[in-house]
């Protein structure tokens, strides 16, 4: 399979305006990745398909990834006069980032039996811009995974055929699987009435005697 900086570069070539970056990874695994602009995701992922050199035919798993407002601080040196003295001294600096949601996807080859090629989208912030363009009209397989994400990051995937929560109950109003949710103080609310459906259990019951 080609290297992911020949991808990268074709993708560019044949996906007008297309805005690709390749993501480091510094754990052990060390799977670079490709970030896709949102505005191109889609048409990026009919190329990964349908090229015939890549054929990247099969999404094999999506998974969400949330990304908190981080500080990052690094020491720089600077010149400065000490004493009316000029020397070099090192500060430290800090640079604030907003926080993100993320999608990643990894895509297969079945027909060339190569990959996998790590796609990322990426979410504006986690508050108000948190939509994404659904990959499920291309790749089927991840029409139940990116619900997944949508149910428990609050991601809102644009285009997919059937957005809807899949492990919370509809009337759920948070997202387990953020960095930031916390658990409630009680567990005694559920969706379920359950003292009617106790009744009717009662009523059946009797019924049967």
């Amino acid at each position: 399979m080609e290297t992911l900086e020949e991808i990268k570069a074709r993708i560019e070539a044949a996906v007008q305006g297309a805005k690709v970056t390749l993501i480091a990874n510094a754990s052990p695994s060390g799977q670079t990745s490709l970030l896709i602009d949102n505005e191109h995701a889609v048409a990026v992922a009919e190329f990964l398909r349908d090229d015939s050199q890549l054929r990247l035919d099969y999404c094999s798993n999506v998974t969400g990834v949330d990304w908190l407002d981080r500080v990052v601080k690094t020491k720089v040196k600077v010149k400065k006069m000490v004493d009316d003295v000029e020397k070099e001294v090192e500060e430290v600096r800090e640079e604030s980032f907003p926080g993100y949601l993320e999608t990643v996807y990894h895509f297969y080859s079945i027909a060339h039996k190569h990959g996998p090629v790590i796609i990322r989208t990426r979410t504006a912030d986690r508050a108000t811009n948190v939509h994404l363009p659904s990959l499920t009209p291309v790749y089927r397989s991840a029409e139940f995974q990116e619900r997944e994400i949508f149910d428990l990051y609050g991601v809102y995937f644009d285009g997919h055929p059937d957005l809807r929560r899949i492990l919370m109950w509809d009337e759920f109003v948070d997202f387990p699987m953020r960095r930031d949710y916390r658990e409630p103080d009680d567990y005694e609310y559920e969706p379920t009435p359950h003292d009617e459906v106790s009744e009717k259990a009662r009523e059946h019951r009797a019924s049967l005697q």
